[in-house]
């Protein structure tokens, strides 16, 4: 269960990073895979941030005038990618063995949970949110 206010997503990547972090101890390979979904998930918000920037300037052309909502859209879309980098660059800085003081409750997540997350998060990319498009082309 994830609680409100927080980025729900900071919040299950949180979750499992934890879960990484926990077992590395038992398997080194968890070391990799915890650097790999940290570079991929920083790769991803910079890529959203320049989605959001270029369908902006897109709009804007095609339209010929400002509207406010639309800045204001992407506005939270940097402040929410810069919000994600920043949390990503802690996690970057912190070393393994003391991730575990950052973990979001006192629950661990067990190997299920973990799977769970993994499938979630990666139900959210791109390609897996397209998935259906590709299939009836």
């Amino acid at each position: 269960q994830v609680s409100g206010g927080e980025d729900e997503i900071q919040q299950l990547q949180k979750a499992l990073l934890d879960y990484l972090d926990e077992n590395t101890e038992t398997d080194a390979s968890l070391v990799f895979s915890r650097k790999f979904y940290i570079a991929q998930w920083f790769r991803d918000t910079t890529m959203e941030t320049e989605k959001a920037i270029k369908s902006q300037k897109d709009e804007d052309s095609s339209e010929g005038t400002h509207h406010a909502k639309d800045v204001e859209t992407t506005g939270q879309i940097m402040h929410r990618a810069e919000s994600r980098k920043k949390f990503l660059r802690s996690i970057i800085k912190t070393a393994p063995s003391q991730f575990s003081t950052l973990k979001m409750n006192s629950d661990t997540v067990d190997y299920e949970d973990a799977c769970l997350i993994v499938r979630y998060l990666a139900s959210m990319r791109p390609f897996a949110q397209s998935f259906d498009i590709y299939l009836t082309q």
